[in-house]
């Protein structure tokens, strides 16, 4: 007996399971391993062992953390640091990667406790200058080299990461913290306060001093919003080729090299149409910029050296952006020292090349 089979029926059939089968690839739950190397393998490692992003596979790391620490980390990242926010992903693909986290060293984590810590933050600060200071930083800013990348000296196996960052203090509870600080971190410079012989009131001294990070971090970002321009802006009393040339000469005075000279708008309209009255002027002293990337690479923000050179309606403008605004999103203490360095040389080229 043959069965025969119209193509009218034959096409339904094929269209049902189709549709059959997005209904189940849509309700399927997300891959967190194939998102987990997607998106953090490259930091983390593919084992999770750590390189430019902290270790994730450490048995006591993840015994300690709830899942609302990794999710929050994950969503929120580290303002200023090589972690960034991973606004994208939904809830439910972030949820994926923390099961796969969780993967390394199996067992139950802890729960999430929002219990607020009471204690004495003049106390909690002595304390933190005596045991703390010297891996975390004076105002916990983590250890040299957080972060960033392999070839920045590294004081310890493990870098301790910065406690000060709004990131992680948006993550972490009070309760997390103090479990660290109680229980310690195996594997890692991390030791047992209780063991160190601190008192549990002591700890909690402690615990309300990291907090106060929050508080000092808005104050900060509120004083430097008002002291501080992002971007450097004078007018220049020359025509626009003499500003040019001030420019260069100034650049060079201050043992700069110029590198090149280009319309603001090159590459961004067709080729000859271009206002011309817009040029970005390019220069560096490479000893300089040597220096400062290995403290942190993403000074290619303002190194080399970019100043624009605008003349809107017969008015010459000398425009930069300023180093000592960005000091702030790098969240990096040992950099800010070079975001006040290069702010001097910025004005002091453009101070000259405007007088």
């Amino acid at each position: 007996m043959r069965l025969v089979i119209s193509t009218k029926v034959l096409g339904l059939w094929c269209l049902s399971m189709l549709m059959a089968g997005l209904a189940v690839s849509a309700n399927a739950a997300p891959n967190g391993a194939l998102l987990y190397q997607n998106n953090c393998a490259s930091c983390h490692g593919h084992d999770g062992k750590g390189g430019v992003g902290v270790p994730l596979s450490l048995p006591s790391f993840l015994h300690s953390v709830p899942n609302t620490y990794l999710m929050k980390t994950i969503r929120y990242g580290r303002p200023g640091r090589v972690m960034p926010p991973f606004k994208h992903l939904s809830d439910a693909q972030i949820n994926s990667i923390v099961k796969h986290l969780r993967q390394f060293a199996p067992g139950k984590p802890p729960e999430s406790l929002s219990r607020i810590v009471n204690g004495d933050i003049k106390h909690g600060k002595k304390l933190f200058g005596q045991y703390c200071a010297s891996c975390h930083g004076a105002n916990g800013e983590g250890g040299l080299g957080t972060g960033v990348t392999f070839s920045r000296p590294r004081d310890l196996p493990i870098i301790a990461p910065s406690i000060s960052n709004s990131g992680f203090l948006l993550a972490a509870t009070d309760s997390m913290i103090k479990s660290t600080l109680m229980n310690g971190r195996q594997g890692t410079p991390m030791q047992s306060f209780l063991k160190q012989g601190l008192k549990e009131k002591d700890i909690d001294d402690l615990v309300s001093y990291v907090r106060s990070f929050e508080k000092l971090n808005q104050q900060k970002a509120a004083s430097l919003e008002a002291k501080e321009s992002p971007v450097m802006i004078y007018d220049s009393p020359s025509d626009f080729k003499t500003t040019i040339e001030n420019l260069k000469g100034a650049a060079v005075a201050e043992n700069f090299r110029i590198i090149r000279e280009q319309d603001l708008e090159e590459g961004l309209v067709k080729a000859g149409s271009e206002r011309g009255r817009e040029v970005v002027i390019y220069f560096c002293n490479f000893q300089t910029l040597n220096e400062v990337l290995g403290v942190d690479p993403r000074v290619g923000l303002f190194l080399p050296c970019r100043v624009t050179v605008v003349e809107r309606q017969g008015k010459v403008q000398v425009m930069a952006i300023n180093p000592r605004y960005l000091s702030a999103m790098y969240n990096n203490d040992e950099l800010d020292k070079f975001c006040d360095r290069m702010h001097s040389i910025y004005t002091n080229i453009i101070e000259e090349a405007t007088l």
